[in-house]
């Protein structure tokens, strides 16, 4: 659980998509309760207005479930302005499955090939190019 390190600039992205208003979520297969001990290991807690994960029972596995729940918590908001961010084909599969976009991350564990036969919306090489496109849409971001 601690044996991750963060991306380089990704604790920079989530400091200014946060100070520029934007929603950030958590949607992660881990159980909810280890996601959140990991922000908090890694500081970055404060930025995300809800993590959702899977239920320690069991329940709540998939991506697709995990998304579902998130828009189910902010059902007042269009599915326009959510995005999934992720990087590997489950991610896109459940972005797929909730009808929002998704944008697939080459730079995380999953391969190139894994994402482009998955078909994410759109596809970003790096946190720079992420940023660049997530600070030209006013969207609520779904982050794996």
């Amino acid at each position: 659980m601690y044996e991750n390190t963060l991306y380089e600039h990704i604790s920079s992205l989530l400091q200014e998509l946060s100070d520029n208003g934007h929603t950030l979520v958590i949607a992660t297969s881990k159980p909810t309760v280890f996601a959140e001990e990991i922000l908090n290991y890694f500081n970055i807690h404060h930025h995300f207005d809800l993590i959702v994960g899977s239920n320690l029972d069991g329940t709540r596995t998939s991506k697709t479930e995990i998304i579902q729940h998130i828009l189910h918590h902010y059902n007042d908001q269009p599915k326009k302005s959510f995005i999934m961010i992720g990087d590997r084909k489950h991610d896109m599969i459940g972005a797929h499955n909730t009808g929002i976009d998704s944008i697939g991350v080459t730079y995380g564990y999953g391969s190139i090939e894994e994402l482009t036969e998955a078909n994410p919306t759109y596809m970003v090489k790096s946190v720079t190019e992420l940023k660049k496109h997530l600070l030209r849409n006013g969207t609520i971001q779904v982050q794996s």
